[in-house]
This record gives C-alpha cells, structure tokens and sequence, in this order.
C-alpha cells in the first residue's frame, strides 16, 4: 500500500488548463452551430446575435483555459492541505514485469 501525500501544484494545473481548453474548443463549435442554425432560421434579421456568438465561440477555449488552470492549482492546493493534515489517499499498486525486449548489437568501433 502507498499513499498519494501531496501533489505538484503547477503540473495539475497545466494539465486542467489544457483539459479545459479542449471542452472551450467543444464548447465555442457548439455555439457556432447554435449560431448557424438561429441565422439560417430567420435569414432576415439583424446579424448582431451573430456576432456576438462568435466572439464567444472565439473567447471560450482561452476564457476555459485560463479557468481550468486555476482551478486545478487551487484544487492541487486544497488537496495538499487536506492530505497534510489527514494524510491523502491511499493506493494499492502492482509492478508489472516488463516484456524482455533483446538489446540491440552494437556496431564496432571504428579504429582511427
């Protein structure tokens, strides 16, 4: 049995942050869709809507990134804190014996 006791602050962060600007780039391909369905349905209308969709659109990966980071670093934080002070998480691993993998030959050296 191993325990998790602390954490690297700044490696879940950037790992929150990239996670984060992935579902931003989800999310603004979203709201182009939305937006292209609502301008095909009343072709018509101002297009201020429009724009304003895809400013979001444009916006939302670096306005989730920026939030994922730092919400990772504060859950890192907290994490560290509360494992400080009862310990952490617990974990049972198991070593997998690698596959035998031959070494390769070496080629001779050259004699000057």
């Amino acid at each position: 049995m191993v325990r998790l006791r602390s954490v690297g602050v700044l490696s879940c962060a950037k790992i929150y942050g990239i996670l984060h600007v992935a579902i931003g780039i989800l999310f603004g391909l979203f709201f182009v869709l939305i937006g292209m369905v609502g301008l095909a349905a009343s072709p018509a209308q101002p297009k201020l809507g429009m724009i304003g969709i895809l400013v979001i659109a444009a916006l939302s990966p670096f306005i989730y990134g920026a939030l994922g980071f730092v919400v990772g670093a504060l859950g890192a934080l907290l994490y560290n804190w509360i494992a400080s002070s009862i310990g952490g998480i617990e974990m049972e691993l198991e070593a997998v014996p690698l596959a035998h993998v031959p070494a390769m030959p070496q080629p001779p050296a050259a004699n000057p």
